[in-house]
């Protein structure tokens, strides 16, 4: 969250403020999401948000069951939270908008459409939940695979890029390229079911509905790690078989890519982006695990805590408030108080302002255990 809440400080301007700086070029490559290909830091940050409301599952669901809630009171629940989830993704997406803008690709709603599956594979066993990972990731897979690749009249200006894109895919991976594939195919029906301002055509960025069921798959791989970490016998178990599991993720991950079987993809979250992002996962949750948990270093990480126990409230702040704390300061403090550094730096400063203010306004929340909960 708090990385996603830091894109205001655009690393990427002042890279292209200071062209000769490595140091500006690394940060603001990591602040951004690649084109195609890839990873970068911010890639990471949708499927590390969506990797842990798997890991929390398993704890949600022993609290309730030991208030005495019947299933039938629990299902309407999981109904109701996968339903806010998606309305809150389409009002966040909407806004500076004419009219509502029916989208399902953004964070919340790829949560909310997979979470009624994950809520029942949380009352069944882990080998069931590899089972319907292997199932959802393979199922995906074919309907890439067997979906036929563009001809030789195919009309490119429908995809938003051309035939000669440097970032386009070939051979058997083309099956992958933005605005070519099943997901992109989909949504030219799906969303023009909606009213819009005009009709859908192609994802900008390539991002798609259908994402969501390979997005389920990366919940799953959390929601196993949090059973691991809820029944974990022993520190040492529990980051043994993290460790082995990120190695393995990895692994799977790399053969599907450089073997042209499945490109890894963020955008389109191909099933070896499942893979891929869910090794990163296991990984960084052991690290932190083993930093903050085993060697007791959690007040170091308060202002971390502040932020994460308020995630929803974190997600939305930094959706909204930002226009709206950056011009107070420009209407009650000076027009140009972000030029105290110059130029180049001016998106840091601006940045730092917005975001001490939300962490601020999080603080106070939880000063006040003011929980947002969905």
């Amino acid at each position: 969250m708090l990385l996603m809440m830091a894109e205001v400080l655009e690393f990427s301007h002042v890279a292209e403020a200071l062209p000769e700086s490595s140091f500006w070029a690394f940060l603001g490559y990591q602040q951004s999401h690649v084109a195609w290909i890839g990873c970068s830091l911010h890639d990471l940050i949708q499927p590390s948000f969506t990797f842990l409301v798997g890991v929390a599952l398993p704890y949600s669901i022993a609290s309730r069951s030991t208030r005495g809630q019947s299933q039938t009171s629990l299902w309407l629940r999981t109904f109701r939270r996968a339903l806010v989830l998606i309305l809150l993704g389409i009002f966040l997406r909407s806004m500076s908008r004419g009219q509502t803008n029916f989208t399902f690709e953004d964070t919340l709603t790829q949560i909310g459409l997979g979470y009624p599956v994950l809520y029942a594979l949380g009352f069944r066993s882990e080998r069931i939940s590899w089972i319907a990972l292997a199932a959802i990731l393979i199922g995906y897979w074919v309907s890439f695979a067997f979906y036929p690749l563009p001809g030789p009249d195919f009309d490119w200006s429908q995809t938003g890029v051309t035939a000669d894109w440097e970032h386009r895919l070939n051979g058997f991976a083309a099956h992958w390229n933005i605005n070519t594939n099943a997901a992109w195919a989909f949504d030219r029906w799906f969303l023009n079911l909606f009213p819009r301002e005009k009709p859908f055509v192609f994802n900008g960025g390539g991002y798609a509905t259908l994402s969501f069921i390979p997005t389920l798959g990366t919940m799953i791989l959390g929601l196993i790690a949090g059973r691991w970490l809820k029944s974990s016998p022993s520190a040492p178990w529990f980051l043994r078989k993290m460790a082995i599991t990120a190695a393995g993720l990895f692994v799977l991950a790399a053969l599907l890519h450089f073997t042209g079987i499945n490109p890894i993809v963020k955008r389109i979250w191909t099933p070896a982006w499942t893979l891929f992002s869910g090794g990163w996962c296991f990984g960084l949750l052991a690290v932190f695990y083993y930093v903050v948990d085993v060697k007791k270093t959690q007040n170091a990480f308060f202002p971390l805590i502040v932020v994460g126990m308020n995630s929803i409230a974190a997600y939305v702040l930094a959706h909204t408030v930002v226009g709206f704390i950056d011009e107070s300061f420009r209407i009650n403090i000076s027009q140009q108080y972000d030029l105290i550094f110059g130029e180049p730096y001016k998106t840091l400063l601006s940045g730092f302002v917005i975001l001490a203010v939300q962490w601020l306004i999080l603080y106070w929340m939880y000063r006040k255990k003011l929980f947002i909960r969905i």
